[in-house]
């Protein structure tokens, strides 16, 4: 890379040893589907980012495929204006830019046309020669899933998958969604692994990446005071809401066979339940934590299809308004189905069979067109068995919450109860914990900066690894065979900007509980 590239780390002599520290190899990427908005709004941009950290090795390329034809310049233009719009860190540093820009190309090409992956090769071959790439690889799969087996075998058959032994490695970035129940996803599986070895397939999941999510790890494994309250002689019940402002998004073709199960309850929130209520791994490395996740997540009671009524909420949303906008129901948007059954609203109890956790209900719940955009896993204690203080004085207590917020305004909270200053005996509520950004008064970098290092210096940590995929199907797999056993013609209707249907509320209250308003 140009100086230009380093040049925020040479004022900053701790940056600058983190830098060397989590420096990749010399490597290209090849970003299959690399018109598509996914490389546009998240890949170029974090790469961008990483550079300007400092983060990218020397010579790093990136070469773009995709149907549609245009020249290297043509690309690369779009690249910049990606940059512009999407980069996290303004104003854009236009010298580091050019030199970034100089390391990308564009290959057009049809998916399966093996003179596509000819002229890939190519193009990588040149990279190793003028930009010393030294034949490492990652191949990044920002395309629909029906693509995934199809790229992964003529990337085998073109000779562009190196032995896991060799001198040079490959990697295989997989997006998700990955399957769409535990058959197809297994079958998934099983179809990479006839061309890339487990060690090469990392399977993202970007909520792993982000900061709050891994500090999940730090304030669990890292703090004496925690853990040994973390179990069910101490924790009433654990929730995890990930809500979401925004609908479907033109996206109806896709959600109307996905649905908030799919969409977002199998990959992210059980990712995140896994790092709730995992063991302590006995060290932090890729295969001692995938294999107390991997545990966590074969520990969740099955659903049976006759239970789901009792076990889960369904909700779908009505017309209404959203921060002051007004918005048309589900089946009323663009590609949906008139008469759709698919849930944009998912309240699930879920149990987790085993000493630590018997007994202790996760509750989790997502949806579409909630009144804003939040992602919090909450943990509530017991209740004091035997406060000392008049009846009057604790009737009102509300229980100690430990919050962790995951977007946005990233922190820890922990409430916990306090007497109000004066002359009598008064008790009241008060939270307690810190923010990101005012903490360590630096911005949180976006997930896929860190899962893009990540993937180039050969972690695997934050990506679940194929057991763990399917360990999480399981589960969510039962729940759609009950529904779809249920045959409803109607789901409970929520209008757009509220918390969801009302059944979701009496599923909580029928247990003495209610939902946490983040």
């Amino acid at each position: 890379m140009d100086p230009q590239a380093t040049n925020s780390t040479l004022d900053n002599p701790l940056r600058e040893g983190l830098s060397l520290e989590r420096l990749p190899s010399p490597c290209a990427m090849v970003i299959f589907g690399a018109s598509g908005d996914l490389t546009r709004r998240k890949l170029m941009p974090a790469l961008y980012d990483l550079a300007l950290e400092g983060l990218l090795p020397p010579g790093f390329s990136v070469v773009g495929v995709a149907r549609s034809e245009k020249s290297n310049d043509e690309f690369r233009e779009e690249v910049r204006e990606s940059i512009r719009q999407n980069a996290r860190r303004t104003p854009i540093d236009e010298g580091l830019l050019r030199t970034f820009e100089e390391g990308i190309s564009y290959v057009a090409g049809d998916f399966s046309s093996p003179d596509a992956y000819a002229r890939i090769s190519e193009e990588l071959d040149r990279l190793d020669r003028e930009r010393n790439t030294s034949g490492n690889r990652v191949y990044y799969l920002a395309t629909p899933p029906s693509a995934y087996a199809e790229i992964a075998c003529k990337l085998s058959e073109q000779g562009l998958v190196q032995p896991i032994e060799d001198e040079s490695w490959t990697r295989l970035i997989v997006e998700k969604p990955f399957g769409n129940d535990y058959d197809s996803a297994r079958e998934l599986n099983q179809t990479l692994l006839q061309y890339f070895s487990e060690d090469q397939i990392y399977r993202i999941d970007h909520y792993l990446g982000k900061e709050t999510v891994q500090n999940m790890l730090a304030f669990r494994f890292a703090n004496g005071i925690f853990e040994p309250l973390w179990n069910r002689t101490f924790i009433d019940h654990v929730q995890i809401t990930v809500a979401e402002s925004i609908g479907i998004e033109n996206r109806g073709g896709y959600y109307d066979q996905a649905g908030a199960l799919r969409d977002m309850v199998q990959n992210h929130m059980l990712q995140l339940l896994s790092l709730v209520s995992m063991e302590p791994p006995p060290a932090f490395d890729a295969d001692s934590v995938h294999d107390e996740k991997v545990k966590a997540l074969r520990s969740i009671r099955p659903i049976q299809p006759e239970e789901v009524d009792y076990y889960t909420v369904r909700g779908q949303y009505s017309e209404g308004w959203v921060m002051g906008q007004p918005y048309p129901g589900y089946r009323d948007e663009a590609r949906v189905d008139p008469a759709s059954t698919t849930e944009t609203y998912v309240a699930l109890k879920l149990f987790i069979d085993n000493w630590r956790w018997a007994g202790v209900p996760f509750y989790l719940r997502t949806g579409k067109h909630l009144p804003r955009r939040v992602s919090e896993i909450s943990i509530q204690f017991h209740k004091a068995p035997h406060p000392p203080f008049a009846e009057n004085v604790t009737q009102s207590l509300e229980p100690n919450v430990l919050a962790i917020r995951i977007q946005p305004d990233e922190g820890i909270t922990l409430k916990t109860t306090a007497k109000v200053p004066g002359p009598s005996m008064r008790l009241r509520s008060v939270n307690m914990g810190f923010l990101y950004g005012t903490s360590f008064l630096v911005e949180s970098p976006d997930a896929y900066e860190r899962l893009l290092l990540d993937c180039m210096l050969g972690d695997s940590t934050l990506f679940p690894r194929r057991d763990g995929i399917e360990a999480s199907w399981e589960p969510i797999t039962q729940i759609l065979r009950g529904w779809e056993a249920t045959g409803v013609e109607n789901l409970p209707a929520y209008s757009a900007g509220t918390w969801g249907p009302e059944e979701a509320d009496s599923f909580m209250e029928r247990d003495g509980r209610q939902w946490r308003q983040p």
